[in-house]
């Protein structure tokens, strides 16, 4: 098992953590990013926190890891990799997250979803749905960084590498907007806003 510290220091050794005026996928505002990607296109990055995620669900009996395009693909894969198990992806398709490319979940797979950052779990919630929808078990939820610092709830056992609060609100309710002074950026792989 990592320990904390050493998790922080592989997010900032690769960038992860910006600081600013963000719109997250979720809507909300928030002065800080973490910008996850950057864990992956380093394999020793990801290699150690991917081994220390798959470890904590190793009794778990995992058939298959899937996780959101795009954050999660390369962190599905590498989590399977140590899991011993296959492992594949959901994507929008006219905003709708869907499986596609011929992937099909098996009735009865003990399925464990991930997501490289947590903020309200959007996300997750509807690979979750697609899992079940399917006719798999969703066996847990494993997450690089949980930005609610543990206080998430998707109904099955949630796992992550690191949890932290980081700030964040309503886009009426943001103190950035109201100061001006930061212009609002859309980081992330959804489109900026207007």
């Amino acid at each position: 098992m990592l320990t904390k510290e050493r998790v922080i220091e592989i997010l900032k050794e690769a960038g992860v953590l910006q600081e600013g005026h963000f719109l997250l996928t979720s809507g909300r505002h928030s002065n800080k990013y973490l910008q996850c990607a950057k864990i992956f296109r380093n394999t020793k990055y990801s290699e150690e926190l991917c081994a220390d995620l798959a470890a904590q669900f190793k009794d778990d009996d995992i058939q298959l890891v899937i996780g959101p395009a795009l954050g999660a693909v390369q962190m599905a894969y590498e989590v399977s990799r140590h899991l011993g198990c296959e492992n594949f992806f959901t994507e929008r398709e006219d905003g709708v997250m869907t499986l596609r490319r011929g992937f099909a979940i098996q009735p009865g797979q003990r399925v464990l979803v991930v997501e490289d950052v947590v903020t309200t779990g959007g996300s997750v919630r509807e690979v979750i749905d697609i899992v079940k929808k399917a006719g798999g078990v969703v066996a847990g939820v494993g997450v690089v960084v949980d930005r609610t610092g543990g206080k998430i709830d998707f109904g099955v056992p949630v796992k992550s590498v690191i949890a932290m609060e980081v700030e964040s609100w309503e886009a009426d309710a943001c103190p950035l907007c109201k100061e001006g002074k930061i212009p609002l950026v859309k980081p992330g792989s959804r489109k900026q806003p207007k």
